[in-house]
């Protein structure tokens, strides 16, 4: 597979996000465990419930996200290849410094099926 640079990469929630210049996505599934009395000592697990959060980041460009707010989260790595899913959004962190750029990042909380579309 080829290698993909993060240039093309944007976070749309119903339209392109401005400013926005990173962002993560973290998908786990829990580990249950099952250990008993005939494993030995040797701790056994299943799988348990999955979910995803993440969050995305950049300089402020517009009215900021609303949070609380539930999205059509789409996480771009390029132009035909994204992450998308149903999220809340559960933060946002804003900062200004005498010498910098106002910055803002946000932080969601995923509440249904993530899917991957890569074309």
């Amino acid at each position: 597979m080829a290698h993909l640079a993060g240039k093309s990469g944007y976070v749309d929630t119903g339209s392109a996000v401005a400013g926005i210049k990173s962002w993560t996505v973290d998908y786990t599934t829990d580990a249950l465990e099952t250990t008993d009395f005939a494993d030995a000592g040797v701790k056994s697990y299943i799988v348990g419930g999955a979910g995803w959060s993440g969050s995305f980041e950049g300089y402020k460009d517009g009215a900021p996200q609303t949070e609380g707010g539930s999205v059509t989260l789409k996480l771009y790595e390029s132009a035909t290849c994204y992450w998308s899913g149903t999220a809340l959004i559960t933060g946002t962190h804003a900062s200004a410094a005498h010498d910098g750029v106002v910055s803002v990042s946000y932080d969601f909380q995923g509440t249904g099926a993530l899917s991957h579309t890569e074309a």
